[in-house]
């Protein structure tokens, strides 16, 4: 009786828990197949989710940090208010803690042998994030929210994934060559740049005006675009780092 009583609960939860899931294995497997040197293996493609999963319950303690910390200098009226709570307490916040666990977990790793690896490792560990992150939505706010984030807020991680993981990329392979000038800055942007990129994205997400969704919809498809084209690029031109050449394929 018990059971009769709550299967339709469970079984809506799991219905909402696929649907905030799937859209983030449908990505993983897309950046997974596109790594054509050498496939990573499901030990490393797990830590790299579990250490995405981690970084979001940092990200929110600093967070929930942060953002007092902020109104005690501006009001939430301020136009300078949502520039730093979107581009410094969400985007470099949640971006620093997804490189955190993305350099602990991977870095050192001999599986790490190729430029192309590291967009592999931080998409993954993006989506580690917005799937954790999705699954909490979706738990609270149904379905439809689940259906907006599927095209919006899971995407948008993978995209800021794909540009960190691209510098990331770089860096290690700097670093293998001995260039540890190169390869700090190369890691200073796989943080800088998706943060960038982060903040627009939900500043632009939080806008109040007439034309808002439209630019937020043009944001998305731009980012979409240059995050796909980005991955097949890399993925075309990836080599492994024992060739001991250059790697500037993300000024190319």
């Amino acid at each position: 009786m018990f059971y009769f009583l709550v299967a339709p609960v469970l079984t809506y939860n799991w219905i909402l828990i696929a649907s905030a899931v799937i859209p983030a294995i449908f990505l993983m497997v897309k950046v997974y197949k596109s790594d054509r040197l050498e496939k990573e293996s499901g030990g490393m493609l797990i830590n790299m989710v579990v250490g995405g999963i981690l970084s979001t319950l940092l990200a929110m303690l600093l967070e929930y940090i942060g953002e007092p910390i902020l109104g005690l200098f501006l009001e939430e009226t301020d136009a300078l208010y949502n520039v730093l709570l979107y581009f410094v307490v969400v985007g470099l916040v949640e971006e620093s803690s997804k490189y955190f666990f993305l350099k602990r977990r991977s870095w050192n790793s001999p599986e790490f042998n190729c430029q192309y690896d590291g967009v592999v490792y931080a998409v993954f560990t993006s989506l580690g994030f917005a799937l954790w992150e999705n699954i909490s939505y979706v738990m609270h706010y149904g379905f439809s929210v689940a259906l907006v984030r599927a095209v919006t807020a899971i995407p948008g991680h993978a995209a800021f994934g794909v540009f960190m993981g691209a510098f990331y990329g770089v860096a290690r392979g700097y670093a293998y060559l001995g260039e540890e000038n190169k390869s700090k800055t190369y890691r200073k942007l796989a943080v800088i740049v998706p943060t960038l990129i982060h903040g627009a994205y939900d500043y632009i997400a939080s806008t109040d005006s007439d034309n808002a969704t439209l630019v937020f919809i043009a944001f998305i498809v731009v980012l979409f675009i240059v995050a796909l084209r980005l991955i097949n690029k890399l993925s075309k031109n990836d080599r492994y780092f024992a060739a001991g050449r250059r790697f500037n394929a993300i000024r190319r």
